[in-house]
């Protein structure tokens, strides 16, 4: 794990993010790559059983 600190990450305003938005980004980020997994797998999932 990095301990390195990152002090030069802005928003689009110029202010610091907090770490509640870094937070919501992340759980954000995880959400769509999970929608993402399942829309793949069901497809598929969809196209193995239509081929065969």
């Amino acid at each position: 794990m990095s301990t390195t600190h990152v002090t030069s990450a802005r928003t689009t305003d110029g202010a610091v993010p907090r770490v509640r938005h870094q937070a919501r980004d992340a759980a954000a980020l995880m959400a769509f790559s999970a929608a993402s997994s399942v829309v793949l797998a069901v497809t598929f999932l969809l196209l193995a059983r239509l081929g065969g």
